[in-house]
Formats: C-alpha cells, structure tokens, sequence
C-alpha cells in the first residue's frame, strides 16, 4: 500500500460516474465521465470514455482515458462511484491500480447486497470471473453515512479522502459533478442522485 499519511485538502482526485442508459439494451455504449477536482472545492479538469453495457471493457476503458490525459500526473486517487460502470460491466480495481499507479477508492452508497448480486452475474457467461474481479475490491467499510472499498491505499487513507472531498451532503463532490455532468449529457438535465 502507499505511504501517504495525511491527506491535503486539495488532494486531486479523478471522479468517475456513468451516465444514465437502458439496462434493457447490453451492448450499447454508455458515457463514462471523469473529473479531476481540486478536494472538495475546484473543478480542475474533464474527461469521458464509453463502455459497453454489461460488457467487460469498463477498466481498459479507464486506463485508457487516464492515460491520454495531460492531467495524468496530477491525479492522487481515483474514486468510482460504484464498482461498476454500465450495468455489469465490472472495475477490476487490481488491474486499474497496476496500470496507473494510483489508488483506488470504491464509494457505495449502500451496503451491497452480495447475494443479490451472485444472482444477477449468473445470468452471464462469464458470471463467475466477474464475481472474482467484484471480490478484489476488498472489504466493504462504512463512513458517515456510505461505504467503499479501497485498493493501493490504507482504509484510513481512503476515509480521509472520502471526507475531505465531501462539502455537503454524503458523497464527495467529485462524484456528486461526475453525476451531475454526466446525466446532464445524456438526458439534456441532471436527474437523481449520485
């Protein structure tokens, strides 16, 4: 894990949330937005990709993003609203954090419900791997009022960061605009909850 100890408050951190699509239509593209803000109060930066729905490309997807960003260096922590993007399209955080070097935090705004979940990746083919790359984000822990995972960074660490980027409400801004971006976007107006 990282060697960080105390987290600034302008930490930079790259947001990413999807935007709203068919779950009845696997296949189709799904916008994927990611902003870099500045902790809790700068919007520094924007970036986008496009998933499949219920595919399995949403972590090539990612790095590929990452990495053709000129704000690539600036990034200290990546957080996810969610360990999927697109349906089932599932994050493999562990492979994210190889290809980047930069820790991953998962953020959730409910406890999941694991079973439920088994359940519905039966319906793929590839359902059991899928349950693999979901267990690799760790152990599902509480702050505040949500939950995340983490991966390349202490869960101390991670709180940190999930508090020092929150400014009202329970999710930290930079998912909150992800959201807001991305629905915008899709819809023509920002709709629901991060």
């Amino acid at each position: 894990m990282g060697s960080i100890k105390v987290v600034k408050p302008e930490v930079r951190i790259l947001g990413v949330d999807d935007g709203p699509f068919d779950k009845f239509k696997p296949g189709e593209e799904v916008l994927v937005v990611g902003v870099v803000f500045r902790g809790k109060d700068s919007l520094d930066g924007l970036l986008s990709t496009k998933v499949e729905c219920d595919g399995n490309d949403a972590t090539e997807k990612l790095v590929k993003m990452v990495k053709g960003s000129n704000q690539r260096h600036q990034i200290r922590f990546i957080m996810l609203d969610g360990i999927a993007l697109g349906g089932f399209n599932v994050v493999d955080v562990e492979e994210l954090y190889r290809a980047l070097k930069i820790p991953i935090i998962v953020v959730i705004r409910r406890m999941p419900n694991m079973k439920a979940i088994e359940r519905a990746l039966r319906r793929f083919k590839d359902g059991e791997k899928r349950m693999e790359i979901l267990r690799k984000a760790g152990e599902v822990r509480k702050c505040g009022k949500i939950f995340f995972q983490c991966y390349g960074v202490e869960p101390e660490i991670a709180e940190q960061v999930i508090r020092k980027s929150t400014k009202r409400g329970n999710m930290p801004e930079p998912l909150r605009v992800a959201h807001i971006i991305a629905s915008g976007i899709v819809l023509g107006e920002s709709h629901g909850r991060a």
